[in-house]
Formats: structure tokens, sequence, C-alpha cells
């Protein structure tokens, strides 16, 4: 009997020792089934012949999409602790403003018209009356005559317009005035020199024409290389008349650091006050043309 027992224990862990092996054979064919299959995917991937069924396409794609998200809002989250404000590079224009400014009227501006109109008269002001003309006439070699005295004006009245259509609608608002104060000035000097009303009249729409594509040609100056502004310097301000290329080479060099310098104005300031200052033709001092250092205060505030 004890025989018998011993068989039958034997006989039972022979049959589980053999359910053992077979499951893991089985859990071994699986994975070589699972290698193999990966294996194929690889190369079918690496020929380009592997196509991923609709239902896989579409979560991958989720799931990429929803990735792509969090990293938009974590890099939006890294700019807006970095910048406390987001600031709009245009300005925010309703549907009635837009309506009735596509009808040729102006909407509500940021300032008061009035004041606008008060600032851009200054300003043309100081294009007029803090430009040393006789230095022009004279370094330049220009004739002193109501042409030469209107082409340096409307030099110092284009930089003008290029610093203000940078505040937005106040800023292009204030440009047209600045521009009808130019026009309202030449047709006041040429009656006080006395010139006649039909020639006069022939000189303004001559120089409408040039003031507009010497504004063509000066911007495609200002955002090029001097070479393009020497050459719209040479073919607006002279006239296609200068034999001396330091002639073109000066007036680069005033144009670059007196477009620099009105960039580094306030542009609250010059919609408000219209007040400008020019660098002169010459720098005595070439180094202060560079912005100068803020102050260094100590402990005291001294």
């Amino acid at each position: 009997m004890a025989a018998l027992a011993r068989a039958a224990s034997c006989q039972a862990e022979v049959t589980q020792w053999i359910a053992a092996c077979s499951g893991l054979l089985q859990t071994a064919m699986v994975q070589g089934q699972c290698r193999r299959m990966l294996h194929g995917i690889f190369q079918r991937c690496k020929t380009g012949q592997f196509q991923l069924p609709k239902a896989c396409g579409g979560l991958i794609e989720a799931s990429g999409a929803k990735m792509h998200q969090n990293r938009l809002i974590y890099s939006t989250n890294k700019q807006l602790s970095a910048k406390d404000s987001v600031q709009a590079s245009e300005e925010k224009v309703g549907p009635f403003t837009r309506i009735i400014e596509a009808m040729g009227f102006t909407g509500p501006l940021k300032y008061s018209r009035w004041k606008i109109k008060v600032a851009a008269l200054r300003m043309y002001t100081c294009c007029v009356e803090k430009t040393d003309y006789e230095e022009f006439f004279n370094r330049c070699q220009m004739p002193d005559t109501l042409n030469s005295w209107f082409l340096v004006a409307q030099l110092h009245v284009w930089m003008c317009l290029v610093r203000m259509k940078q505040e937005g609608r106040a800023g292009k608002y204030m440009c047209r005035y600045i521009v009808h104060c130019m026009w309202e000035d030449v047709e006041q000097r040429g009656k006080v020199m006395g010139i006649n009303s039909v020639v006069l009249k022939q000189d303004l729409r001559s120089m409408v024409e040039n003031f507009y594509a010497a504004l063509f040609g000066y911007d495609e100056g200002i955002l090029s290389d001097d070479h393009v502004l020497a050459a719209a310097l040479w073919r607006n301000l002279f006239n296609r008349n200068c034999e001396d290329p330091r002639h073109l080479e000066l007036l680069v060099e005033y144009v670059r650091k007196q477009v620099q310098h009105l960039d580094a104005l306030s542009g609250e300031d010059l919609l408000l006050t219209g007040e400008v200052s020019w660098r002169p033709l010459v720098e005595s001092n070439a180094r202060s043309i560079l912005k100068p250092l803020s102050p260094v205060y100590n402990d005291e505030g001294l």
C-alpha cells in the first residue's frame, strides 16, 4: 500500500510538472510570436511599407495632439510667468469703427482729435524751425530756393511720419495733419515770395508728385542698406545732381541717426505734445549719438 501511495504522489507531481512546462512553452511561443511580429513591423517601417490601422492611427493622433497641447500650455504658462501681460501687436478695433473708417470717416481715437491736430502742427513747426537750412545749403552745395527748402523740409517730415506710423491709428491720424500743415505752409510761402498763382499751382502739383515718390524711395532706403538710401537721397534731395560722394555719405549718416533718435522718444509724449528735437548735421562728438547710460545711484539715492 505504501508503494502504491508513493507511486500515486509521484504521478501527481509529474502531472503538475508537465502542466507547468506546457504553460512555460505557451508563454515562450507567445513571446516568440510577439518578437517576430515586432521585428516584422520594424522592418516594414524601415522600408516604408507599414501602415497602421485607422483606429490605431486615430489613437496615436489624439495622443500626439494631447501632448502638443500640453506643450503649448506649458510654454504659454512659461511665457506668461516671464511676462506679466500679453501686449497686442495691433490696436483692437470694433466692427462699427471699421465700417465708418471704410466709409472715409475717422473712428474714436485714443486721444482727442483736437490735441492730435495741435501736436501735428507743433511737430511740423519743429521740422521747419529747428532745422538749420543754411548749413544744409552750404555743406551740400544746394541752391537757396523754395524748392531746396521744400526738399530739406520733406526729408524731416518723412522721418516724423515714419515715427508716428508706429503709434497705431492715432499716429496715422496725426500723419495726415502733418502733411496737411506742410502743404498749407508751402502755399503761403509761395504767396509771400510773390510767385504767380498759376505758376504756384503748377509747382505745387509737381511738388505733390515728387513728395509721394520721395516717400516711397525713402521708405525703401531706410529698410535696406546704405546704398539704397544713398540712391534715394541722390534722386530726391539732390535732384540727381551731386558730384561729391561725401555729401551723400553725410546725409545717409544724418538720416540713420535721426531715425534712431526719434525711435528713442516716447510715443505718448509725441502724440500729446509733438515736440521733436534734431541732431546736428555734423556731430562734434561722434559718441554722443549713442544712447546715454542710465544713472547709477547708491543706497542713499545719490
